[in-house]
């Protein structure tokens, strides 16, 4: 959650953060109001403790004769104790549901506005040309058989699909070449679980505005991941790391499959296998100083586009405007690829700092020089995933239906060149 400092001695910031985000500003009045509430909570409550602290010892020591009248007044404080205790829980609680409402504060100079303001950075690469009608990822995947979309709504409805021959082992490729990448630049893979209860799920932040997306076994009261960074985020939850400012950090990458109800997106993207209910994905997570976040931000970005340009993949990298981050970003940068029949740029990957948002939900700390404790910055990023597919065939196809491998990927594929109809 946000800053509880932050919001005491500067809440025009978060209202400003609030604005850009098209968001309710009222709300963080609401939060000042509820901090006010339960700080003279505290306060009465620690007070009353007191007084009741003395005066159990007053009734110890007074005279027999005495002591009835004093512990029927005991009693009546102890009364009051417990109610102000009560008091103190709920201002608690009206506190903490208004501030868990609140997104992360949006840091300096990400574009205001929603979906469609962002700021494009840098385009990268040549824009594929083609001297015959391109097809499609669908086309092309059931010309050369290695994608099954039939069968996959068939077993299992729309938005399924099966990978099949080269089809499975080009995205096994590609996942293996993001981890052997991930593994040089010093991050410690992992298998995740892709179930998670429910304080991990709402302490990275989506079970907020994106719980609509997220797929529950109510029975079990567990979720599915939509992404590691989930189960990421919730491996240090409660610790105190060993981190500082001469580059001792925590970098894990993540493969895992990933499920999203993709409530909000009916009759978008149906065809094909751009937006589905199930895929891989290999993501990067960092936890770090916060005075090293904005460096190992833009470390992630450039793992994701040497990525993308060894594909051989035209590009384009934006950062996103505030309205568009999500809950737990304070900034992000999307990197979309060009996809041929669609015309258009398409998101493959994205990467985000999340300051020390997900932090202060779950409890992860480093512990400062003065020794005492404070929340640790966490990142995230995609370094492959099943959409890419989507831009390689497309990019890489020939005029005879088959489609290049690049060169990357073929030692993950036995050296296979072209994929060709089975």
């Amino acid at each position: 959650m946000i800053d509880p400092q932050l919001l005491r001695d500067n809440p025009d910031v978060i209202k400003a953060s609030q604005e850009a985000r098209r968001a309710s500003v009222a709300v963080v009045d609401e939060a000042v109001a509820a901090d006010a509430a339960r700080r003279s909570a505290i306060t009465a409550f620690e007070s009353l403790r007191a007084e009741q602290n003395a005066f159990g010892k007053t009734v110890a020591k007074a005279p027999k004769d005495e002591k009835a009248a004093l512990v029927q007044q005991a009693q009546a404080l102890a009364a009051r104790v417990k109610e102000a205790q009560a008091t103190v829980t709920a201002a608690e609680d009206t506190f903490n549901s208004v501030v868990r409402s609140i997104p992360n504060v949006v840091l300096p100079g990400v574009p205001a506005g929603g979906e469609d303001d962002f700021v494009t950075l840098r385009t990268v690469g040549t824009k594929p040309q083609f001297d015959f009608e391109p097809k499609d990822h669908a086309d092309l995947g059931e010309h050369l058989g290695i994608i099954d979309i039939p069968r996959g709504v068939k077993v299992s409805g729309s938005r399924f699909y099966f990978l099949r021959g080269l089809g499975a082992r080009l995205e096994i490729a590609l996942m293996s070449l993001g981890l052997d990448r991930a593994v040089a630049a010093g991050f410690e893979p992992l298998i995740t679980p892709t179930l998670v209860r429910p304080e991990t799920m709402a302490g990275t932040g989506f079970l907020g505005e994106h719980a609509a997306e997220v797929y529950r076994l109510e029975a079990d009261d567990l979720y599915l991941t939509g992404t590691s960074e989930v189960a990421l985020a919730g491996f240090h939850s409660d610790e105190i790391l060993d981190l500082d400012l001469d580059g001792d950090v925590h970098r894990y990458a993540g493969w895992s499959t990933c499920y999203r109800r993709e409530a909000g997106s009916a009759g978008k993207d149906n065809r094909g296998i751009l937006r589905v209910h199930q895929f891989n994905k290999l993501e990067m997570f960092s936890y770090v100083h916060p005075d090293q976040a904005e460096a190992e931000h833009e470390r992630l970005v450039s793992y994701q586009e040497q990525m993308l340009q060894d594909l051989g993949l035209h590009y384009r990298v934006i950062e996103t405007a505030a309205g568009d981050l999500g809950t737990s970003a304070a900034k992000k940068y999307d990197i979309e690829a060009w996809v041929p029949t669609q015309g258009t740029f398409r998101e493959l990957t994205s990467t985000s700092n999340c300051t020390t948002f997900q932090a202060r939900r779950l409890d992860i700390r480093y512990r400062t020089e003065s020794g005492k404790t404070a929340p640790v910055a966490t990142l995230n990023g995609t370094l492959a995933t099943t959409r890419w597919i989507v831009a390689i065939l497309e990019t890489h196809q020939q005029a005879d239906g088959t489609v290049v491998v690049p060169e990357v990927l073929r030692p993950y594929l036995g050296g296979v060149e072209v994929i060709e109809p089975r």
